[in-house]
C-alpha cells in the first residue's frame, strides 16, 4: 500500500513548479510513495499592494503554509529557502534542501542604461546603486510573468528576477527584454536564493532529513546562521552565499567581501567564522 504525502505549497505557477520538483526528488527517495499537492494563497500572496520593505517580508509567504502542517492538513510544506524566516514555529523545522539551483539574479532590461529600476528588493536595489548610481527605483510585486509584463508594458525600464525561479519556468528571453546573469562579485543573492527547502513537523524531520542534499543543507545553513547573527529579515539589505570553498557577502556597510573557507576543516569551524564576520559587520 502506497504511503500518500500531501504537500503544501502556494499558488503562484513558479511554487507549484517547485512542489511538483519537491514530489519528483522524493518520489525517486521514497519508495511506494504517492503525493497530494494542496496549494494555499499566503497573505504575500493576497496584498500585493503592499510594500514588503515597509511591511516587512518575514512569514508573509509561510505562514499559511505552516498552519496547514500544524493542523495535520498537510504533511510538509515546499518553501523558497530565500522566504523562510531563520526561526521556525514552534513544533515544526525545516528538514530537508533539494539540490542547489543557479543561485544567481538575472538583470532584466529595455535598453543599456536605464533609467528606473524595478524592485521590491532592498538588498538587489543597494547593489544595483553601485553600477547604475543615477538611476530611479520603483517598487514592483507579482509573479515572474507579471513583471516581464510590467517591464515591457513601461513600469520601469529594467528589474532582476533569480535565475532558478527563470529556469524552473522555462524562462530565458521575453520580447524586447535583454537577460544578463551577475555573477556573485557584481550581486550576491539572497540567503538561500537556488533552493528549495522543506518544512515539516518536527516529529517527522529526521525522516524527511535523511533525504537532504548535503552539499546544498551545509550551505544553507551557514547562510542562515549568517542572517540569523545579523538579526536580519528577508528585506534588510545584505546577501551571502556559500559554493563550498567560499563564502561571500554583501552589507551596505561594508559592501562586496568574500572568505575562504577551504582551509578550515569542520563545519563548526565554518558557522564559528560566520558568526565573526557578522559581529564585525555589527560593532
Amino acid at each position: 500500500m502506497k504511503k500518500i504525502f500531501k504537500v503544501a505549497t502556494r499558488t503562484s505557477p513558479l511554487a507549484m513548479k517547485q512542489a511538483e520538483m519537491a514530489v519528483e526528488y522524493f518520489s525517486r527517495k521514497i519508495k511506494n510513495s504517492a503525493y497530494e499537492i494542496l496549494p494555499f494563497k499566503t497573505l504575500g500572496d493576497k496584498k500585493l499592494e503592499w510594500s514588503l520593505e515597509k511591511e516587512g517580508g518575514k512569514g508573509l509567504f509561510t505562514k499559511e503554509l505552516e498552519d496547514a502542517l500544524l493542523s495535520g492538513e498537510a504533511d510538509f510544506a515546499v518553501h523558497s529557502a530565500k522566504d523562510m524566516p531563520v526561526v521556525c514555529p514552534e513544533g515544526l523545522a525545516v528538514a530537508a534542501f533539494l539540490p542547489r539551483d543557479d543561485a544567481r539574479d538575472v538583470f532584466i532590461s529595455k535598453i543599456p542604461s536605464p533609467k528606473v529600476i524595478a524592485t521590491a528588493s532592498p538588498r538587489r536595489r543597494a547593489q544595483l546603486k553601485r553600477i547604475f548610481p543615477d538611476a530611479e527605483w520603483t517598487q514592483i510585486r507579482g509573479n515572474v510573468g507579471t513583471r516581464l509584463g510590467k517591464i515591457c508594458g513601461g513600469l520601469a525600464d529594467a528589474t532582476m528576477l533569480s535565475a532558478a525561479g527563470l529556469d524552473r519556468l522555462g524562462i530565458n528571453s521575453f520580447e524586447g527584454l535583454k537577460f544578463e546573469r551577475l555573477d556573485f562579485s557584481r550581486c550576491v543573492p539572497a540567503v538561500g536564493q537556488g533552493v528549495i527547502a522543506i518544512e515539516c513537523r518536527v516529529d517527522d524531520a529526521p525522516f524527511f532529513g535523511q533525504f537532504s542534499h548535503r552539499p546544498t543543507s551545509i550551505a544553507v545553513r551557514l547562510e542562515r546562521e549568517f542572517l540569523k547573527s545579523l538579526g536580519g529579515g528577508c528585506q534588510a539589505a545584505f546577501g551571502a552565499n556559500f559554493d563550498g570553498g567560499i563564502f561571500r557577502i554583501f552589507h551596505e556597510k561594508t559592501s562586496y567581501a568574500e572568505y575562504d573557507f577551504t582551509k578550515l576543516s569542520s563545519f563548526e569551524e565554518m558557522l564559528e567564522k560566520v558568526r565573526e564576520i557578522a559581529l564585525g559587520i555589527l560593532k
